[in-house]
């Protein structure tokens, strides 16, 4: 149950890390968001990782913990980055 809590957890923090960014923010909404909403974005995600990252020590300690922290921040901005560019290619092919 940990891994899937931490797992979302990382995918929702670095969606929010994503959209905290210029270009996808152009690509997805056509438009740029207002610095505040960037800062919090950019707080939630960290937030996010910083939760998963402590449910993961909690459960298997801190050297365990940290090696599954790795892997699952690897695999949640692998999974965020092809997202963005399946989103740009299939907005691509429509224009």
């Amino acid at each position: 149950m940990s891994h899937a809590l931490a797992q979302a957890l990382c995918l929702l923090g670095f969606t929010a890390l994503a959209f905290a960014m210029r270009r996808p923010q152009h690509e997805i909404l056509r438009r740029s968001l207002r610095r505040p909403v960037v800062i919090a974005l950019r707080a939630i995600g960290a937030c996010l990782l910083t939760l998963a990252l402590a449910v993961l020590v909690g459960v298997s300690g801190w050297g365990f913990g940290l090696v599954k922290f790795s892997g699952h921040t690897t695999l949640a901005a692998a999974l965020v980055y092809c997202a963005l560019i399946g989103y740009g290619r299939r907005v691509g092919l429509r224009q």
